[in-house]
């Protein structure tokens, strides 16, 4: 109705354009607004006040010559100057419920909006597959799955993926790590790095070799710690490095058994996760297939093409300060081994060549001194960097029992995306993880999450669906008659009903907004206002009365809150119980 309304008013400008009140090259576009009171109507805008100054008039002045240009419209029953210029509008009944006929209409398919030609590539979570996922990716796997299903509802071609960290320096302490375990089920006693990752599934990953290759990988543990630095807070660093190289030298060609034992094992439980999720992905791109194909030589190569490379103390560093970046970085070391910037660089490259017009990032915050150098070396290799979006999530606390739950990855003491899902549900898990800003932290209150009450958004959300379906289900003999409903809605005449339609009617802009300015929980808070909007109205009302027109018409807007819940949670990723 919004761009309805807003069409008028462009007509009324071009009349005023006609008379040489508003120039051409003054004239800006319309913006309709909700009114907060429905006592100033159900639309404003700001119209007269944006075009004001360049007519040299007063806006109050501007808005009478709009308003008598206006044309007539059967959806729009008054209009008002308030204030300093605004205009509201006050809609017609029948305008008011079109929103209403359009769900029912259009049912799953309402609030989508037309196909794109644009191509847009979502990648997310990409945690490196040395553990098990923790609560703190749960975050950025429920936002961005849920950017997916926001983009694909506005009509762009998306695709979804998972970048896979399988090379480098942590697989190695990965690999290394597992290879000791093994050793030790292997009857060899040893001494674990302090470096290495901790936890039992490290232990069991271990056994799991050991069982598949018996004694025919064993080495003395003496073997791996000879002519290495000891294990201190200062070297352990170089202690497990000297660890990975001895492992290495020690089992020749065999080396890739504890490494892609480790690497099958974790993807697959990483896999297994985001698929219980509902984080579903359409690539899993290996790093390793950077190295293998030749592609980080080449986007190095092309940055030397370029004049961007320069040589320093044996290394090969990249000029990104001449894009922003605070300082220099290192693409390739001086002993000849890439670094992970220089396979970033590659992924920029491949991303691009497969054809995506944008492109978007969805990182940890931790990452946000990273976001420079990623966009500089987008430019540097010749690409637009406003074609690559980068969205930070914050870290969400996890509360349980009114104490604050720790995390530690290397230690092994990190409750698992899997657990915090088996304890309060993937609903309540997807709810909460998007239900504020990505950008801002997040207190994740699991006693809340499980509680059957208001408090609870996403309790709140279904029960408003679950009383719906309940009221369907009661009806027995008397049957609903849609299109009787349908053509009775004027006779829906209580503030709490006009509301509601106006409510439904946001549906399809809400969505629009969430998607093009990547917020998903817009969704969230538009779905809170709906099912207030809908206990409110049906705490106060009968539906089910004698006079069948009202009824139907009151189970047509009952419908109508059924079928946009239902769509705004599938935005989300939760269920539409129809019954609690």
């Amino acid at each position: 109705m919004k761009d309805a309304v807003a069409a008028l008013f462009e007509q009324a400008l071009d009349q005023l354009m006609t008379q040489g009140i508003i120039d051409a090259a003054d004239r800006k576009p319309v913006q309709i607004e909700n009114t907060r009171d429905p006592a100033h109507g159900d639309l404003a805008t700001n119209v007269a006040m944006m075009h004001a100054k360049a007519a040299k008039m007063a806006p109050r002045t501007l808005a009478e010559l709009i308003l008598k240009q206006l044309p007539q419209s059967d959806n729009v029953s008054a209009t008002e100057i308030a204030g300093p210029g605004f205009i509201n509008v006050r809609l017609a009944k029948g305008a008011t419920f079109e929103a209403v006929i359009r769900c029912l209409s259009e049912q799953a398919q309402f609030g989508l909006h037309q196909a794109t030609e644009e191509r847009i590539q979502v990648e997310y979570v990409s945690a490196n597959p040395t553990g098990p996922l923790h609560v703190g990716h749960g975050r950025g796997a429920a936002y961005g799955a849920t950017l997916v299903n926001l983009l694909k509802a506005r009509g762009h071609q998306v695709e979804a993926e998972y970048y896979v960290n399988d090379a480098g320096r942590q697989m190695n302490i990965l690999a290394v790590s597992v290879f000791i375990r093994y050793l030790e089920h292997a009857g060899e006693t040893v001494i674990f790095p302090s470096a290495g990752y901790q936890g039992d599934y490290i232990t069991d990953l271990g056994a799991t070799l050991f069982q598949n290759a018996g004694n025919s990988l064993q080495v003395a543990f003496d073997t791996l710690t000879q002519g290495i630095p000891t294990d201190s807070e200062d070297t352990k660093d170089a202690h497990i490095d000297g660890l990975i190289q001895n492992a290495k030298a020690s089992l020749g060609d065999n080396w890739i058994q504890p490494f892609d034992l480790a690497l099958t094992a974790i993807l697959d439980d990483i896999k297994n996760d985001l698929s219980g999720f509902g984080a579903d992905f359409d690539e899993w791109f290996s790093e390793k297939s950077l190295v293998t194909s030749g592609e980080i030589d080449q986007a190095i190569a092309t940055l030397e093409e370029r004049g961007h490379l320069y040589e320093q103390g044996g290394a090969i560093w990249f000029r990104s300060t001449d894009f922003g970046d605070d300082k220099d970085r290192v693409v390739r070391r001086d002993n000849g081994e890439t670094t992970y910037f220089a396979s970033d660089i590659a992924y920029i490259a491949n991303k691009f060549s497969r054809g995506f017009d944008r492109i978007i990032y969805v990182w940890g915050a931790d990452h946000h001194g990273y976001i420079v150098r990623i966009k500089a070396a987008a430019q540097a290799l010749g690409f637009d960097p406003e074609r690559l979006m980068i969205r930070l999530v914050q870290f969400a606390i996890l509360y349980k029992d009114g104490e604050r739950l720790q995390m530690s990855t290397r230690s092994g003491s990190f409750v698992t995306l899997r657990e915090l899902r088996d304890d309060v549900g993937r609903d309540a898990c997807r709810y909460f993880y998007v239900m504020r800003k990505a950008d801002q932290h997040l207190d994740f209150d699991l006693s809340l999450a499980t509680s059957q009450s208001k408090d609870n958004p996403v309790y709140y959300i279904q029960y408003a669906h679950a009383r719906i379906c309940r009221v369907f289900e009661g009806l027995e003999g008397q049957p609903f008659d849609e299109r009787r409903g349908l053509d009775h809605l004027t006779s829906l005449v209580t503030q709490e009903e006009l509301d509601l339609a106006t409510t439904i009617g946001r549906f399809p802009e809400v969505v629009g907004k969430a998607a093009d300015s990547l917020e998903a929980h817009l969704i969230c808070y538009y779905l809170q206002d709906l099912a207030a909007d809908f206990h409110r109205w049906y705490n106060g009302t009968r539906l089910l009365v004698d006079d069948m027109d009202v009824r139907d018409a009151r189970l047509a807007l009952a419908k109508a809150v059924q079928t946009v819940i239902r769509n705004g949670l599938d935005l989300l990723g939760v269920s539409a119980p129809r019954s609690m």
